[in-house]
Formats: C-alpha cells, structure tokens, sequence
C-alpha cells in the first residue's frame, strides 16, 4: 500500500525551498541554495527547517527574510534551473546536449579528450551527410573540450552527492555505511566508502565517495578520511548506526582500529567486519 503524498505548502519558502512536480503528479521540495532535491516525505516544516539549518545555517543565507526568499523563489522557477539532469536549464539545448556527452563518456570511462577529438567530428559529419550545412553549424556551438568534458562531470558528481546527503540529513532514520581499502592501477590505496539508508519508506544504497588515503593505511587515517568528509557535508556519527568493513588489520583492533575510534564518537554505532566479502560489494571483484 502506498503512503499518502504531502502537500506543498507556499510557506515552505520561508526554509529555501520550492516545490518541483514529479511525472506522476508528487510533489517534492527543492532546496534554492544548494539545488538538492528532497523526497516526497521531506515536504515538513521540520524537515525542511532541519535541511536548512544544518547545510545552510550559519552561511550567507542565515538572516535571508521570507520575502526574499519569496523573490528567489520567482528567479529559480521562471529559470526552471536544474530539470534534466538536476542542474541544466531546460531552454539552453547545446548546454544540455555537452552535459549528455559529458555523462555518457563518464558513464563509458572514456578519456575527457574523445568529446572533441571523436564525439564531436563523428556528430557533425553525420550532420553534414544527413542534414545539411545548417544543422552542422548548429552542432558546432556544443562545447565539447577536455576542459568542458572535466567540468560538467564534475558539476554532475557534486551535484549527485549533494543529493545524497541531502538525503541522509533528512532520512527519518540513521544510515549505515560499508567501507573497503582497495589499490588503483598506480598502486595508490583508496578509501571506498558507501552508504545505505532510508528514503521513501525504502532502503537505498548508494555510492558515497572514494578518496585517496595519502599517508598510510591506518585506522586513524582513514577515520580522519571519513571525519574530513562528514564535516565538509555536515554529517556528524551521530546519524550512524552502523559501520562495516573488510577484515583488514587496520579495521579489525579492539583499542586502535577502526572500530573502537568510531565507537569513541558514537557508542551505539554497531560494528561488524567482512561484509563487504559477505555482499560481494567489494571494489576489488567488482566488474
């Protein structure tokens, strides 16, 4: 049985929020600041206050007043910001034509340089043969550089994590996260680190961030990794209930691994070890 649908209310504005409508006629809220989109259940006052004081709290937008934000409100629905793939204007076609490259290339994990140096030849010849002259002119406008290549996907990666997050400050329960140490081709470890929580009455899995651990692979490293990363997104252990991990011996101590620095932030947090094995969710037999 499907839960019942909130409503959007205008004085939800008051928090930085506008209502976005969904194909199937829900409603869901969108932060103005930070462009995240909540999900269906977040369309609360406490929530959406809960979201704008914990990412946006203490900047800028702290003292904004409801009828600025109201004036906002106009700009960011007139522009329809952030429709396709959360963050290109619906009426700027060659910008979204370079942000659908940009995903495909990352989503084949092709170098940045085949935009220009195939994508782009290869379309306005098919152009040219096809169409004609003025459809290839038009191609032509698509920005398709290395440097363009580079810049959109990483406006998509902030832009996906920022709705994660998003995601977890609002769950209506705590997250878990999996972590595993694993080597890149030049031999460099990485911290892979992803996350399970509740959105939706559902549970989502996600992929929450990879990150080189410079220094060494101690326990005390990666934890201040994951510290890094929880205090540049305004997470805190406290919304952790679990943590599990390969069977690394840095994991594994009863004083100084992982576990027990986690426990010291967040007692209740359960820890468990070898799951990523277990689930086969492991980079490292990843295919």
């Amino acid at each position: 049985m499907s839960s019942k649908k909130r409503k959007w209310l205008d004085e939800y504005v008051q928090y930085g929020f506008t209502c976005k409508e969904e194909r199937d006629g829900s409603q869901r809220p969108q932060c103005m600041i930070c462009n995240a989109k909540l999900s269906n259940s977040s369309l609360a006052p406490a929530k959406l206050k809960e979201h704008f004081l914990k990412l946006h709290g203490d900047g800028k937008y702290k003292n904004t007043t409801l009828a600025e934000f109201k004036v906002k409100r106009a700009r960011f629905d007139e522009k329809a910001t952030l429709p396709v793939l959360g963050f290109v204007p619906i009426d700027k076609p060659i910008l979204t034509a370079s942000y659908e490259v940009a995903y495909l290339i990352a989503k084949q994990g092709k170098p940045h340089t085949i935009g220009e140096t195939l994508v782009k030849p290869a379309a306005l010849k098919m152009a040219s043969i096809m169409l004609g002259k003025a459809a290839e002119d038009k191609l032509s406008q698509i920005p398709l550089s290395n440097d363009t290549i580079s810049s959109r996907i990483d406006d998509m990666s902030n832009d996906i994590l920022a709705q994660v997050v998003a995601d977890l400050i609002s769950s209506p329960a705590k997250f878990s996260l999996q972590l595993d140490e694993t080597t890149d081709v030049s031999n460099l470890s990485q911290l892979v680190v992803f996350v399970r929580y509740m959105k939706d009455d559902e549970i989502k899995e996600d992929f929450l961030f990879c990150k080189p651990l410079t220094t060494t692979t101690k326990a005390v490293d990666v934890k201040k990794l994951v510290d890094d990363f929880f205090r540049d997104n305004n997470l805190s252990w406290n919304m952790v209930s679990a943590v599990c991990s390969d069977g690394a011996p840095a994991m594994l101590g009863r004083h100084s691994g992982f576990g027990a620095l986690v426990k010291s932030d967040a007692q209740a947090c359960v820890g468990n070890k070898n799951l990523a094995s277990k689930t086969g969710r492991s980079t490292k037999n990843r295919s």
